[in-house]
């Protein structure tokens, strides 16, 4: 059976992402090293709690001489407008995480609204990466 372990997020800074997705969103940091002989890349993995075969892979945007500095930029251009996809988070109460992930200091860019699939809101990381917390009609009321 093949499966889903891990996503690569491009991140502006990999700092500020790690605290972003453990200090308010909650997931764990699941592995950060740091490899001086790969010129110090850095190996940063979050995840859900009690979901430990999946992680997000906080990347950090290459740089020369691994891509151009065109390439680079086109990069960091895409993920700070939110064009470079979205990361979808399922719940079984929008209304509940939503208010929690605002307490913690997650600004939304989208109230919990009813949507075909069910109750759906959205948010941005500091990178700019769309996120979006939604709750499918199975999970439950989407009104």
């Amino acid at each position: 059976m093949i499966a889903v372990h891990r996503v690569n997020v491009w991140v502006h800074d990999q700092q500020v992402a790690a605290e972003f997705w453990t200090g308010k969103v909650g997931f764990e940091l699941r592995a950060d090293a740091t490899f001086p002989e790969l010129g110090g890349f850095r190996w940063l993995t979050v995840g859900p709690p009690g979901q430990p075969g999946f992680e997000l892979v906080l990347m950090a945007i290459p740089e020369p001489p691994v891509v151009t500095p065109e390439q680079t930029e086109l990069i960091r251009a895409v993920t700070s407008q939110g064009l470079g996809g979205a990361i979808f988070l399922a719940t079984d109460d929008v209304r509940r995480d939503h208010a929690l992930l605002r307490a913690r200091g997650v600004e939304f860019t989208e109230e919990p609204e009813p949507r075909p699939y069910g109750l759906d809101a959205g948010f941005r990381d500091p990178s700019g990466n769309q996120v979006r917390l939604t709750q499918t009609r199975e999970d439950g009321d989407t009104t």
